[in-house]
């Protein structure tokens, strides 16, 4: 709210109801009409005031009208050039890339082979749980441990049952070794010959189903001790130290670990725009975890069958991730943008920049000062910035938008 108030007692002090965001011309008005209330009142004082007076209310009334004059000026001026300036949005006329594309929403996810569920394969109390989730591991560690007791004892059994069925094939070797010249000489039967050699093969049998039973106790010994099958972080862990596990047909799953340097975009593209797309275009994308960043990736693959999503046929198309600085998770949702054709270098504007007259299209310059319009030939489009052929030069200022009324 803006007051007008003078010492004198005159007519002309009122409070106008403005806002400081209204009209500033309405303001001027104001002022002026102010100005000739106290014109005509103090021509009447004047006039009925002795001559001391007079010339004391002459002087002051003449001061009040140069400053109010002086000051109503200099806010219309300045008022009136904010006002433009504010509302004058521009730009420069810059080289960038620019091509035609697809734009698709995608979700961040793991390539095949980089999440891995890990499970028991024997049964038994998980006795060491190292990990949790969110850490690094390395291929090869150990993650988890379950009680080997049993398992090292029937380790135990199988070495001394191999070593039994060892010595009784050496001992039945022998025998035969001992029979061969006996038998030249008639001491012993053909008959007794054979029945030794047959204990010898059925021995050596022995030994290797003794070996095999070992070989399986040792595996099984080994799957009590569960490491890392690739490199990655934890993302889940469904046990807890001293809970006994089981087996079944399938192997339980209570470790999950994912590599988070091999993640993809599946992008769901449009029929519409699918024959378009090929495999090594460019792409970039954005999540809304990290707003204002890009990343680049490659187009790596298509799904030869379709996904119908609310009526509506999508094909999923790969794009290659690099998640080296990890800033990347599974399930993010993407913005993807697939370029099928690009130019590199070329001077552009911001499409809102580009105005028409007819068939012509022009720009509005700004340049010492002036607002010119210059017609231009444009190129190629965008979704966000047009292509000047020619009409401009690097590093000219537009206007975007439409120019302030005025």
């Amino acid at each position: 709210m803006i007051m007008h108030c003078f010492v004198f007692n005159t007519p002309g002090c009122y409070i106008s109801n403005i806002e400081p965001n209204q009209s500033i011309e309405y303001e001027a008005k104001l002022s002026l009409n102010f100005i000739k209330s106290i014109k005509a009142h103090t021509v009447t004082r004047y006039k009925n005031a002795p001559r001391r007076n007079r010339i004391i209310f002459l002087c002051l009334s003449v001061i009040i009208v140069l400053g109010l004059g002086v000051s109503g000026y200099f806010v219309l001026n300045s008022g009136g050039a904010n006002r433009a300036k504010a509302k004058l949005n521009t730009s420069k006329v810059v080289r960038r890339d620019l091509g035609a594309t697809v734009q698709a929403t995608g979700v961040v996810k793991p390539m095949v082979g980089s999440e891995v569920k890990v499970g028991a394969r024997t049964p038994g109390k998980v006795v060491e749980l190292p990990i949790n989730v969110g850490q690094q591991v390395r291929e090869g560690e150990v993650i988890a441990k379950l009680e080997q007791d049993d398992l090292i004892a029937k380790v135990k059994l199988q070495e001394a049952i191999l070593s039994e069925a060892k010595a009784e094939m050496d001992r039945v070797s022998k025998d035969i070794e001992r029979e061969k010249p006996l038998i030249e000489k008639g001491v012993v039967s053909h008959q007794q010959f054979d029945k030794t050699t047959s204990n010898f093969e059925m021995a050596a049998a022995r030994h290797e189903k003794a070996k095999a039973e070992l070989s399986y106790a040792k595996a099984m010994l080994s799957y009590a001790t569960i490491t890392a099958p690739i490199k990655g972080v934890v993302a889940s862990v469904n046990t807890i130290q001293g809970e006994t596990v089981t087996t079944g047909l399938n192997a339980p799953t209570f470790i999950k670990i994912i590599d988070l340097d091999r993640l993809e975009v599946q992008a769901y593209v449009d029929e519409n725009d699918i024959g378009k797309v090929k495999v090594g275009q460019e792409s970039i994308f954005s999540v809304a975890s990290h707003p204002g960043e890009d990343f680049k990736g490659t187009v790596t693959s298509i799904y030869p069958s379709a996904t119908i999503q609310d009526n509506v046929v999508y094909y999923i198309t790969t794009v290659s991730v690099d998640n080296s600085d990890g800033k990347l998770r599974p399930d993010m949702t993407a913005n993807v943008i697939i370029f099928l054709d690009q130019r590199k270098g070329v001077l552009t504007v911001p499409n809102k920049a580009v105005q028409r007259e007819g068939a012509r299209k022009f720009v509005y310059l700004i340049e010492n000062g002036s607002v010119d319009r210059r017609y231009v030939n444009t190129g190629w489009k965008d979704t966000s910035y047009t292509e000047i052929l020619d009409g401009l030069r690097e590093g000219n200022v537009v206007a975007v938008g439409d120019l302030p009324k005025k």
